[in-house]
């Protein structure tokens, strides 16, 4: 893959990275509060709403079915197909193009896990590529997959060998290799 393609899918998710951060602290900001389960984002409606809110929607679906690509199509970098995802809850399409789905994934920290297809359905369709989990914690942090955050550069690495590389179900681990690479994609 060139390195031209590489930093123009870095720069997409870059831009959905920094709107998750700033809608965070506007949220916050907005309720006089210290975290995101004060200012009640607590439910997956609220967390429908916030998006709502805080994001340019150009398409909303009761499901990932129409607003991603078609389940069977996305791969991991490997080649075996993504799984172990809800594809059930309401997803969107952002006005940048991005496929989002967010959904209450609470533990210690975490709060919402956050699908992002950053092309939508156009392809490739790969996780690592154009497909990422990002986590958004309580705190307002945009991490990769782990319960409290800022996570380190080793639990990072961690994920991204046991999830992003791993043939297995997992979500998690490229989008933390590519916050431990300073934003490239040296995969």
């Amino acid at each position: 893959m060139q390195n031209y393609q590489r930093q123009s899918y870095v720069t997409q998710l870059h831009k959905v990275y920094n709107e998750f951060q700033q809608a965070s602290v506007q949220y916050m900001t907005e309720r006089n509060a210290l975290n995101l389960k004060e200012a009640g984002l607590t439910t997956n409606d609220e967390v429908n709403n916030w998006l709502k809110k805080y994001f340019k929607i150009v398409q909303e679906c009761d499901s990932m079915d129409n607003c991603f690509a078609a389940e069977s199509v996305y791969k991991k970098l490997n080649g075996t197909i993504v799984d172990g995802y809800d594809r059930a809850n309401k997803s969107f399409v952002l006005a940048s193009g991005a496929s989002v789905r967010a959904i209450i994934n609470s533990d210690g920290d975490r709060l919402l896990s956050i699908g992002v297809d950053i092309n939508g359905q156009k392809g490739p369709n790969i996780q690592g590529r154009d497909l990422f989990w990002i986590y958004l914690y309580n705190n307002g942090v945009v991490d990769d997959y782990g319960t409290y955050a800022p996570m380190t550069k080793e639990q990072r690495t961690e994920m991204y060998n046991n999830a992003c590389l791993s043939s297995g179900s997992g979500a998690g681990g490229c989008f933390g290799k590519i916050l431990n690479d300073n934003w490239q994609m040296t995969y």
